[in-house]
């Protein structure tokens, strides 16, 4: 599902999020652009024949509230990703258009779910999004009353290493934020050096494991892991 609004946006902001990622804040021109917490955008660059397709990791609240997208993108030979890691630069500008039909996107009066969300690597992108779409519906609802009704969040997260864990300390400050809402175990694969104490108490490998596995074989949750009737909430391989 592709959405025919294209709107302009310029780089505004750059960052490593790890030594394999960037991280790019993107001012929206057009107004009307909206998309909801889990979707992708195309990337249409100038000069660049091919286009890219990348998930949000921003909240469509961080548009609302100040215009601004955000992408996590990994350096790979793909056109699109090579330019982002060797010729973007701020004030560099950009096309995009929003598509997907993998969101998460609760209206007043639904009957609250509780989500599992599980994510590999950069797969965390779309995630991170609906987790943030998650924290600002909870903080709507302490400070204003929002008639959304929630369950819980949890988040299990594997990658290579610490390192390659993103968005790791906004995650932690989303966990200490709405302890109980949302909470996170961490599984890394190819860690040689010690784990910070700040990560240890969330780093696990052995449920994550099980409930990997016992998806992927019945399709859905083991009731001895506790997880009843949660919603599972998995990107397809093809979202970056």
């Amino acid at each position: 599902m592709r959405r025919r609004v294209i709107t302009q946006a310029k780089v505004c902001g750059i960052t490593n999020e790890s030594e394999t990622v960037k991280r790019l804040r993107l001012a929206i021109a057009n107004k009307d652009f909206t998309f909801k917490a889990g979707q992708w955008v195309d990337f249409f660059i100038p000069g660049v024949s091919v286009v890219g397709g990348f998930s949000i990791c921003s909240s469509p609240g961080l548009l609302e509230r100040e215009g601004i997208l955000e992408l996590a993108v990994k350096h790979t030979v793909h056109p699109p990703a090579h330019w982002i890691h060797t010729e973007c630069t701020l004030d560099s500008e950009v096309a995009l258009r929003v598509g997907g039909d993998f969101f998460f996107d609760p209206q007043p009066g639904d009957s609250p779910v509780n989500l599992v969300l599980i994510a590999g690597g950069v797969g965390i992108n779309p995630l991170f999004s609906i987790l943030l779409h998650i924290a600002d519906l909870h903080g709507y609802q302490e400070g204003k009353g929002n008639r959304h009704k929630l369950g819980t969040a949890k988040l299990y997260y594997s990658a290579k290493n610490t390192s390659e864990l993103l968005f790791k300390k906004n995650i932690l400050g989303l966990m200490k934020a709405f302890p109980g809402k949302i909470t996170c175990c961490f599984h890394v694969t190819q860690q040689r050096s010690q784990i910070c104490k700040e990560l240890q108490p969330h780093i696990t490998g052995k449920v994550l494991i099980r409930v990997s596995c016992y998806i992927q074989h019945h399709r859905h949750f083991p009731e001895d892991e506790g997880f009843g009737k949660d919603h599972l909430l998995k990107p397809k391989a093809h979202l970056h």
